[in-house]
């Protein structure tokens, strides 16, 4: 095993013979016995592959091979008990990334229950801010227009030291990272009531739901909901909780954080095919 301390993170034309004419007595009798029992094979073979047909080719194929786990090559670690984990999980995350939002994040405690619940929550559609207090842009939301009320680009710009956390991220490393941790993000995984369902498939749900946001550019129009907002655009407006909070980064944040998420996905082995087109 390695130390985390120590760690690092391509058919003839020819007509045929006659046959001889029949002969009389016991020989003939013979030739009939004979076609008889030929007559009697050739029906009973006939029977026999109707009732039990020859299998289709389709059969024989084998079945498609489970999908490759997410993640990549990395060093053995025996990491400590969940619930223990949070040392040696910053020191792996600083190997990953120096930003200060993502060191901020790493002071806090429960950091791999926290991952696991947050990328849970953004698979189901559910905003997981509550869990991430700590990341929570400065500034207060501003609207701007009196007749037609849209988001102020201030907005936007409280986002702007998030995008660069997500942006410094080294994406073969994150990969890397996540094989290392695994053992221990399933078992919390498991501990919120999924035992049977690998948390691999929660993960890139939850990087495709994200890479489907639209980028907006130009005004966005808000209607007055209750005490908040809503999306004025109908397809805006039935984006997920998760979704919509990616939206109110603004249109260029949106993209540079969709374009670490998309690295991050091929670096854990995400077929491109199965993400949503750059936009």
């Amino acid at each position: 095993m390695v130390d985390v301390h120590d760690v690092e993170l391509v058919k003839s034309h020819d007509e045929p013979p006659l046959l001889p004419p029949p002969q009389a007595g016991p020989s003939r009798l013979w030739i009939v016995v004979a076609i008889l029992v030929v007559a009697i094979a050739a029906i009973t073979y006939v029977l026999v592959n109707r009732q039990h047909p020859a299998p289709a080719a389709s059969a024989a194929r084998t079945a498609p091979a489970p999908p490759r786990p997410l993640g990549a090559q990395g060093p053995a670690i025996e990491l400590p008990p969940l619930d223990a984990s949070d040392a040696a999980v910053r020191e792996l995350v600083k190997q990953v990334t120096s930003n200060p939002r993502i060191a901020a994040w790493l002071a806090t405690d429960g950091l791999i229950r926290s991952f696991t619940v947050g990328v849970q929550n953004v698979a189901e559609g559910s905003t997981p801010a509550a869990r991430f207090g700590v990341l929570r842009p400065g500034g207060a939301f501003e609207t701007t227009g009196r007749s037609a009320i849209e988001i102020s680009p201030r907005s936007y710009q409280r986002y702007d030291e998030l995008a660069a956390a997500m942006a410094s991220i080294d994406p073969a490393g994150a990969a890397r990272l996540y094989t290392i941790v695994k053992p221990r993000v399933d078992e919390a995984y498991r501990d919120l009531g999924f035992p049977d369902t690998p948390f691999d498939r929660a993960l890139e749900q939850a990087i495709v739901s994200l890479l489907q946001v639209p980028a907006v550019d130009g005004p966005v129009r808000l209607e007055p909901k209750g005490i908040g907002y809503a999306y004025a655009n109908p397809q805006l407006e039935g984006l997920t909780a998760a979704q919509k909070q990616l939206l109110r980064a603004g249109p260029g944040n949106v993209r540079m954080i969709q374009a670490a998420l998309r690295q991050i996905a091929l670096a854990l082995g995400i077929p491109p095919q199965r993400l949503p087109p750059a936009r």
